[in-house]
C-alpha cells in the first residue's frame, strides 16, 4: 500500500484532497473499489468520474477542480497510470542460475538465469541479470544486453544482437532467413542471408513476431521500439527509434521507418518504401509508396453493409472508363467554347 503523497513523491504530480489515502492497486473507473485508483485517459469516460467507487483518481488539469475524490493531477494521466501500475506490480524476480537440463556452450554470468531445456550456443555474450526462460534457443555468437528477458521458446539465430532491457515474448524468432530467391529459368535460386538482426535498447517484441536477418546489410530495430504480437519484419528493414507497430502488421524487405512512426494493426507495407518520422499508418492500410511528411495515412475502405459494398465495388471497377468519358466530354466542351 502506498499513500497518494508517497506516489507523488516517486512519480510527480499534484495531490488534491486527502494525501494520506492508501492505494494498493490501479483499476478502471468503472471497476475500481476501495484501495484502488482509477484514471481518466479518454474523455468519453468522463461521466464515470461521478459514479466511480475508486478511493482516488488520476486526472488531467482540466479535471482538477469540481471533484470530491482525492486525486493526482498530471499532464498525461495515461502515462502516469502506466508508471504507477509498474510501481505497484513489479516484475517477479527470477532466481539466478542455470537449470540442470539447459545446455550452455558459453560462459554464463552469475547474475543470469537460464531456464529448463534452454540452449545457448558458442561465443554467446550475456549481460548482467539477463533472464532466459525455458525452451529458448540462442545461436552462436549472439549478444544480449544487461537486464533483457526472453520468455519461453524464443529463438535467436546466430550472430544477432539484442540490446539492454529488451523484452522478447514467447515464440519470437529473431534472425531467420529473409525471403530472398533469384529467378532462373522457372526455378528459384536461394540467396544466402548473411546479414544480422541488430536490436537496440528498451525494445519489446510481442509473441510470435518474426524479424528476418539481412541479406547483406543488417536488419535494424532502433532503441525504444514496441512491436506487438504476430508481426512480420522482412530482411534489411531499418526501424528507427521509438516506433510502434501493432499486431499482425506485415513489413516487407528493405523498408525504412524513420523515428516515431506508428503502424496500425494488420497494416501492410510494400518493400523498399521509406516512411517519414512521425507518420501514423491506420490499421489495415496498404502502403505502396514513400511517405515524406508526418501525419495520418489511411487506405482502408470504410465498413458498410455487404450489399452496399458490392454495389460500390462494382462501380469502382468502371472508374477508369468513367474517367475516360469525362475527359472526352471536357475536350468536347472546351472545343465548343472555342468555336463559340
Amino acid at each position: 500500500m502506498l499513500s497518494l503523497s508517497d506516489i507523488a513523491a516517486r512519480l510527480g504530480g499534484d495531490v488534491l484532497g486527502d494525501a494520506k489515502t492508501q492505494i494498493r492497486q490501479v483499476a478502471t473507473l468503472a471497476s475500481a473499489g476501495e484501495g484502488e485508483i482509477g484514471f481518466l485517459a479518454n474523455l468519453k469516460y468522463k461521466s464515470q468520474l461521478r459514479t466511480t467507487r475508486a478511493s482516488a483518481v488520476i486526472v488531467g488539469p482540466d479535471f482538477a477542480d469540481g471533484l470530491d475524490l482525492p486525486r493526482i493531477v498530471t499532464r498525461n494521466p495515461y502515462a502516469y497510470y502506466a508508471r504507477l501500475a509498474t510501481l505497484l506490480n513489479p516484475r517477479v524476480a527470477t532466481a539466478a542460475g542455470v537449470h540442470p537440463t539447459a545446455f550452455c556452450g558459453s560462459e554464463i554470468p552469475a547474475s543470469v538465469s537460464v531456464g529448463a531445456n534452454a540452449s545457448i550456443g558458442l561465443g554467446v555474450i550475456l549481460g548482467d541479470s539477463v533472464v532466459i526462460h525455458p525452451g529458448c534457443v540462442i545461436g552462436d555468437g549472439v549478444r544480449i544486453g544487461a537486464g533483457s528477458v526472453l520468455y519461453p521458446n524464443v529463438t535467436i539465430y546466430a550472430g544477432c544482437s539484442i540490446g539492454r532491457n529488451a523484452i522478447l515474448h514467447s515464440g519470437v524468432v529473431i534472425g531467420a532467413d529473409g525471403f530472398g530467391f533469384a529467378p532462373d529459368q522457372g526455378q528459384w535460386v536461394k540467396i544466402p542471408q548473411i546479414g544480422r538482426v541488430v536490436i537496440g535498447d528498451d525494445v519489446e517484441i510481442g509473441a510470435s513476431t518474426t524479424v528476418d536477418r539481412g541479406a547483406l546489410d543488417d536488419t535494424v530495430i532502433g532503441d525504444g521500439c514496441k512491436l506487438d504480437n504476430q508481426i512480420q519484419i522482412g530482411h534489411n528493414c531499418v526501424i528507427g527509434k521509438n516506433c510502434v507497430v501493432a499486431a499482425c502488421a506485415a513489413i516487407a524487405g528493405s523498408v525504412e521507418l524513420k523515428d516515431n512512426v506508428i503502424v496500425g494493426g494488420a497494416a501492410m507495407i510494400a518493400g523498399h518504401v521509406t516512411i517519414a518520422s512521425g507518420a501514423v499508418i491506420s490499421g489495415g492500410s496498404l502502403v505502396m509508396k514513400n511517405i515524406t511528411r508526418p501525419g495520418q495515412y489511411t487506405s482502408v475502405f470504410p465498413l458498410e453493409e455487404h450489399s452496399h459494398w458490392l454495389h460500390n465495388a462494382a462501380q469502382i471497377r468502371h472508374l477508369a472508363k468513367l474517367a475516360e468519358r469525362v475527359s472526352e466530354l471536357e475536350k468536347k466542351l472546351k472545343n465548343t467554347d472555342i468555336e463559340g
